[in-house]
């Protein structure tokens, strides 16, 4: 688990993987970054509560990276590799589940839902708007689906032997670095495999700005992958650009050409109208969040795509496991 300010629902995520329906053996790493609050205090209580749970320092608090240290300390005989957030809430039965998904199919990582749950009117919201293809387009772990074969997975639970083979996250993409993994294990000829009974719960940012910082690092470090990897850009993906260019150049245009400001109004309306009857149990304050979370998702990503700049990408190479295994001991 990578750890960076996860005070707030840190002993809820780890408890909830402590409580796996699962009868083999279970060990949780956290891998600290340097927190603001007291994500470290509620680890230690963790640790001294039960003797599954160890750390890791992080002390650059990159998810990469945390990823990295954190495989670097598992026990040799651990063959099975699952990824949690300090904000996931693993189903009961998710472990098992994921165990058989692997026999059955024989992929290298599997994993499920990213469902979405919020606790305030405004998490609620932004919780409808990622599970819905209005707010995402047709991700399958997103707005869910059919099992069978993806290009990337929420999270994942992996064969050791292929995090290995991989040398683990690469450290470059501070975002976008499960997408990346999973971009090479398919490369490499392994399979990755979407499956809806594997579920976890995922809590939204609390605010909007939040959001939009989210969303906009999201579109950022997607463009670096697509540099990265060529040929990983589809449709789905260019969509919050092309909407981005459209509105902005919709109501500068406008000024000179009226017809142009067909597609702002087509683009509010599309989004107003769509957020209000999104499907699902919102309130009447949640519905009317929907056409400000909504474009804020969309144009956060559009702008990070459009605006990534090629120095974000770092020229240092990937990490390899073993060199963390290494620092561990």
């Amino acid at each position: 688990m990578p750890i960076l300010d996860e005070e707030r629902h840190l002993e809820e995520a780890v408890q909830a993987v402590l409580d796996q329906a699962y009868d083999g053996a279970l060990e949780v790493v956290l891998a600290l970054g340097p927190s603001t609050d007291a994500t470290d205090e509620v680890a230690a209580r963790l640790v001294a509560r039960d003797a599954r749970v160890r750390t890791v320092a992080n002390p650059s608090g990159r998810t990469p990276e945390a990823l990295n240290a954190a495989l670097g300390a598992l026990s040799p005989e651990v063959e099975v590799v699952v990824r949690v957030d300090g904000h996931g809430i693993l189903d009961p039965g998710y472990v098992r589940t994921a165990v058989e998904v692997l026999a059955e199919t024989g992929a290298a990582n599997v994993g499920g839902l990213m469902d979405a749950e919020g606790a305030t009117a405004f998490e609620r919201a932004v919780a409808a708007a990622m599970t819905s293809r209005l707010g995402v387009g047709a991700s399958a772990f997103h707005t869910g689906g059919d099992a069978g074969p993806a290009e990337t997975v929420y999270l994942g639970v992996f064969r050791r032997e292929w995090l290995d083979r991989m040398h683990g996250y690469d450290p470059r993409f501070v975002r976008a670095q499960d997408w990346e993994l999973n971009h090479r294990i398919r490369e490499a000829g392994g399979l990755v495999w979407f499956s809806p009974r594997l579920r976890v719960a995922y809590r939204p940012r609390a605010t909007l700005r939040a959001l939009a910082r989210q969303y906009r690092d999201y579109g950022r470090w997607r463009r670096v992958v697509a540099r990265t990897h060529s040929g990983t850009i589809n449709l789905r993906y260019l969509a919050p650009p092309v909407a981005l260019v459209g509105v902005v150049g919709g109501l500068v245009g406008g000024f000179v050409w009226a017809p142009l400001w067909a597609a702002p109004a087509g683009y509010l309306a599309l989004t107003t109208v769509g957020g209000l009857t999104l499907r699902g149990d919102l309130s009447p304050v949640e519905r009317l969040l929907e056409p400000v979370v909504l474009p804020t998702m969309h144009l956060s990503w559009g702008w990070g795509f459009l605006t990534s700049p090629r120095s974000l990408m770092p020229s240092a190479q990937p990490v390899p496991v073993e060199q963390e295994q290494e620092r561990a001991a």
